[in-house]
């Protein structure tokens, strides 16, 4: 989907998990929060959305209010450009809050800051020091044309390599230049007041050329998003798969071919309205942050897909009480590799994997998958899991 055909509002049955910020904010201004319950059975505080706006999700995910979100269906094709585009906006979300950070700390670190603690001993700035965002907006709102002049001067010359690239399609730069931007649009307020405070300064310089490196280390860092996207469809469309098969064997004893679903839409579509009302779906999870979803572990990313609630509940607790005996564990290359070709398309899945990984080791982003296997059932768990 192109940057212009983005919907306004995504569709998908959405529980969003809050952290304990989160729950602090929605408290405070009196907003209804709901106690439901997650495909591992554990009880949490959030909210359930039918629609949303993306903008909206990724603003809660930046000032951490978000720890999980969690999507259940029995079918994903026909909504794969929404799931990718979720999936899409976690991950930016991620890279936009780190690379905040890291310019953060070359401010903070910078001979600008140094510069301003010498001339004002008074009100030293450094990593602890209390700052007033809003205030510092409004400062800024006053002028913002030398608020565009400090983002010319810094994406200028970035704007130009894309240009002169032969190697990437039109479509491709106009995406490269849209990413720069929004990495810039995401970057606090304290940032910009101290780059046009000292503008046209040496440090100054210094520091701009220091943000465009870390810029030019992100844009590469984006291509993550495209190939997890990819990858977490993948494995939805083979979970989806298997579940009807397993479906059509519990539930019709042989007088389906399993295997003509996957070409007959009529008898493909009449087995997902019975799934759906049997509550037969997959769920897929993002999960950020640690157990807490606490600012020091916002850069790790577990991405879960599962099928049938009560069997992941079966698993969870194999897998907590090491029950080696009742359980497989492999790595999702392992995995694809162990299933005939004529179940799912692992050519593809390979594919994507590989991709991924070598992205991911290309920005020194960790990646690992894990495949839980519960043995005498078609259950499968796959995690994903990144360290960025």
């Amino acid at each position: 989907m192109s940057l212009k055909e983005k919907k306004p509002f995504i569709s998908l049955p959405l529980k969003i998990v809050l952290t304990s910020d989160g729950i602090n904010f929605f408290i405070k201004h009196n907003k209804k929060l709901t106690r439901f319950k997650m495909a591992d059975n554990i009880e949490e505080y959030g909210i359930s959305l039918d629609n949303f706006a993306p903008p909206s999700i990724q603003r809660m995910i930046l000032v951490n209010y978000i720890s999980k979100l969690e999507l259940s269906r029995s079918e994903f094709v026909s909504k794969r450009h929404e799931i990718m585009d979720l999936s899409k906006l976690v991950v930016f979300s991620i890279l936009y809050k780190q690379l905040d950070d890291a310019v953060f700390r070359k401010v903070i670190n910078s001979d600008l800051i140094k510069k301003w603690n010498r001339v004002k001993p008074s009100f030293i700035i450094d990593e602890r020091t209390k700052i007033n965002d809003t205030y510092l907006e409004s400062i800024l709102t006053k002028d913002p044309t030398i608020v565009q002049e400090v983002k010319r001067e810094i994406l200028s010359n970035l704007f130009e390599q894309i240009k002169i690239d032969n190697n990437l399609l039109p479509d491709e730069k106009t995406t490269k230049i849209y990413i720069l931007d929004k990495y810039l649009m995401n970057m606090r307020p304290f940032t910009w007041f101290i780059l046009t405070k000292f503008k046209g300064s040496q440090e100054y310089y210094s520091l701009i050329s220091q943000i465009r490196d870390l810029l030019r280390e992100y844009l590469e860092k984006s291509k993550i998003a495209e190939y997890l996207s990819l990858m977490i469809m993948e494995l939805a469309i083979n979970a989806e798969n298997a579940n009807m098969q397993g479906y059509i064997r519990r539930n019709y004893k042989g007088t389906i071919d399993s295997a003509e679903i996957l070409h007959n839409i009529n008898l493909r579509n009449r087995i997902l309205s019975e799934m759906e009302q049997a509550n037969e779906t997959i769920y897929i999870s993002w999960h950020m942050g640690g157990k807490s979803g606490s600012i020091g572990t916002m850069n790790r990313l577990h991405i879960t897909i599962f099928n049938r609630e009560s069997e992941y509940r079966e698993l969870k607790q194999s897998v907590e009480n090491k029950k080696i005996l009742d359980l497989k564990e492999r790595s999702l290359t392992e995995f694809y590799r162990s299933i005939p070709e004529q179940e799912i398309n692992t050519e593809l899945g390979l594919y994507y994997l590989s991709y991924l990984s070598e992205a991911c080791e290309k920005v020194n982003v960790r990646f690992d998958s894990i495949v839980n296997v519960l043995r005498n059932s078609d259950l499968t768990v796959i995690t994903l899991k990144l360290h960025f």
